[in-house]
């Protein structure tokens, strides 16, 4: 018997690569997709549903008081109001794309014992969707939280295109052996499949099972264009200071990475993609 489910999130890029690899079997998934940027996803028949995954949300914009109330209303209200209709409609899973975010770190270590500080509207009110989601779980109501990295695949948004457009633009770059965890978009689609396949619970950290460096990912971008750049490790001390004062810098040149110990091992992603190679596929 398919799995009926539902993806929110129409014209999102993680919706729409989870639909595609999803729907590589047929036998297996019955999948919707639908906007609910308007009301009339409340219109929306939940009863025929046994997964909802909630990936509409917002990000990749830059925060200003101006739009700061748009994340609260999107990331937090519409995700739990969904979340409760679902719950009324006898919905068995419902999986909420969450974000590494909540933690409010730039730089460091997330370990089980790290406490989730958002500093940004993004992270704020992603954490408070959660909270106010996983208030709702219960015996017949399941609730699965992914809180991924960076993600980055081909056509993804955010802060990989920014460093391609560096590998892409700049002769010299500094060789740095940071670490940062991300995920690839397939293999994100891969753990978001075992979590439907086996209607587990809780929260998850899902990543590369590689860390990445800052240096390898230019590298790799520059190689697979058939850019040539000099790496140099001439800037390292005034990259380690800037780490320490700016978060620019931090963000681009620091370690932020969650701790192996963190990852749930029954969900070790089997068709793991590495890091060259998935970089590889998406300049490609």
């Amino acid at each position: 018997m398919t799995k009926k489910i539902l993806i929110t999130g129409k014209n999102s890029y993680i919706g729409n690569q989870l639909a595609a690899w999803l729907n590589k079997e047929p036998e297996k998934y019955e999948v919707i997709k639908e906007c609910v940027r308007d009301d009339k996803w409340k219109e929306i028949d939940f009863s025929i549903y046994e997964v909802v995954v909630h990936v509409a949300g917002v990000a990749h914009i830059e925060e200003t008081t101006a739009n700061k109330k748009i994340y609260y209303e999107v990331n937090r209200d519409l995700s739990y109001e969904i979340a409760k209709k679902a719950k009324k409609y006898g919905v068995k899973l419902f999986v909420f794309l969450s974000t590494m975010s909540v933690y409010g770190k730039t730089e460091g270590i997330v370990n089980k014992n790290t406490v989730a500080d958002p500093t940004t509207n993004y992270g704020k009110s992603k954490l408070e969707a959660e909270q106010l989601i996983l208030s709702l779980s219960g015996n017949n109501f399941k609730i699965a939280i992914l809180r991924p990295p960076m993600i980055y695949g081909k056509g993804c948004k955010g802060n990989y295109n920014r460093l391609k457009k560096v590998a892409l633009n700049t002769p010299i770059f500094p060789m740095i052996d940071n670490k940062r965890s991300m995920i690839y978009i397939e293999n994100l689609n891969e753990f978001i499949k075992m979590v439907i396949d086996n209607m587990i619970f809780g929260v998850f950290h899902p990543q590369n099972q590689e860390y990445m460096s800052t240096t390898m990912l230019v590298k790799t971008i520059a190689e697979e264009n058939n850019k040539k750049i000099f790496f140099t490790k001439i800037f390292n001390p005034f990259i380690y200071i800037g780490i320490k004062y700016s978060k620019t810098v931090s963000k681009v040149f620091g370690t932020l990475i969650y701790d192996q110990a963190i990852i749930d091992k029954d969900l070790i992603i089997t068709k793991d993609i590495n890091n060259k190679d998935s970089i590889k596929a998406t300049e490609r």
